[in-house]
């Protein structure tokens, strides 16, 4: 096995998030579900749009999140996803690259244009998605870059792409080409109705030994094992991957490795703003900390330090210098 040249390659969504902080009457009226992610068609996407407040615009989709909050912790770090040859297409590629991470996959022609989150920001910080996939959903297994993969230490798939049939094809074959070159796989299951819609494909990769890392909320754990009970749950899965991470919002995270189970609490926040990519950043601070031979409690605090920074501000990527926060040397 060859010396690897990148730590972290992800497939993902390329999404520009579009943001608005709203009411949580607005949420009701317009039938949504508080705090969750629902995928929308083109007409829903305008109608949305339309009901928005003042909106910014940020780059955003869950691995690529992952892996502007890894570049700012210093690795090095490459992303496969689709856009669209659009403005949007456009803002996506120039906020990837700006941030060190290396993007070759060509944009699409033609419809449909590149995927947007509308995000609708409760007083409270909740997120409210709702995620149109356009171009992201046509990534090709042809776009795939096999050598890519094998230069990485892991490899990190986003659960939200399995939903459409042309990227699941790309991601299997990631996976083979990361196993072929001796890499590690980690996933995350994005959300209880990916899991609801691909729970057997995500059980099956687990019970094949095809996934090193598994990132998880509660919700998650619960919905992917059958099993209300938390403990229970870890009971149930933790001996299927070689190690298994856990976050519980305001009660911490937890992780697994062989047996050995490591706890954190959640870092003080002093105000919430937008709870948009703290599973993003807490992943990446623990794919850091994991591909630097750091301890499980390590990584799960530098994993807390990173989503503790990105619920403190709008948007779903670091804004202050995380390296610092994390006490990381320069």
């Amino acid at each position: 096995m060859t010396q690897p040249l990148l730590d972290v390659v992800a497939i993902g969504n390329a999404i520009v998030d579009i943001m608005a902080p709203c009411e949580d009457s607005l949420i009701a009226e317009l039938g949504m579900t508080r705090g969750g992610m629902t995928l929308i068609d083109t007409a829903q996407a305008h109608e949305l749009y339309e009901r928005m407040g003042p909106a910014r615009e940020i780059s955003g989709g869950s691995a690529a999140n992952t892996l502007a909050g890894l570049a700012a912790l210093g690795a090095r770090c490459g992303f496969i996803g689709q856009v669209a040859d659009d403005q949007l297409g456009e803002v996506f590629a120039h906020d990837i690259r700006a941030g060190g991470i290396a993007f070759a996959t060509p944009a699409r022609a033609g419809d449909p244009p590149t995927a947007r989150c509308l995000i609708f920001v409760s007083p409270d910080g909740q997120r409210t998605m709702n995620t149109y996939l356009g171009a992201s959903q046509f990534l090709p297994a042809a776009a795939v870059d096999l050598d890519l993969i094998a230069s990485a230490s892991i490899l990190y798939l986003e659960g939200y792409l399995w939903d459409p049939e042309e990227p699941r094809a790309a991601m299997r074959a990631a996976i083979a080409a990361a196993r072929d070159a001796g890499r590690k796989v980690a996933f995350t299951l994005s959300d209880g109705f990916v899991i609801a819609r691909h729970g057997d494909d995500f059980r099956a990769l687990i019970d094949a030994g095809q996934i090193d890392i598994l990132f998880a909320n509660e919700a998650e754990l619960a919905a992917l094992t059958g099993l209300d009970d938390f403990q229970a749950g870890l009971d149930a899965l933790s001996p299927k991957v070689p190690v298994l991470v856990v976050t519980r919002s305001e009660k911490g995270a937890v992780a697994v490795a062989q047996g050995a189970i490591s706890r954190v609490d959640a870092e003080p926040v002093s105000h919430v703003v937008d709870t948009t990519g703290a599973g993003d950043l807490f992943a990446a601070g623990f794919l850091f900390g994991h591909v630097r031979a750091m301890n499980m409690e390590q990584c799960l605090r530098l994993g807390a330090i990173c989503a503790a920074e990105v619920i403190s501000h709008y948007g779903a990527r670091p804004e202050a210098d995380i390296r610092a926060l994390a006490g990381l040397i320069t």
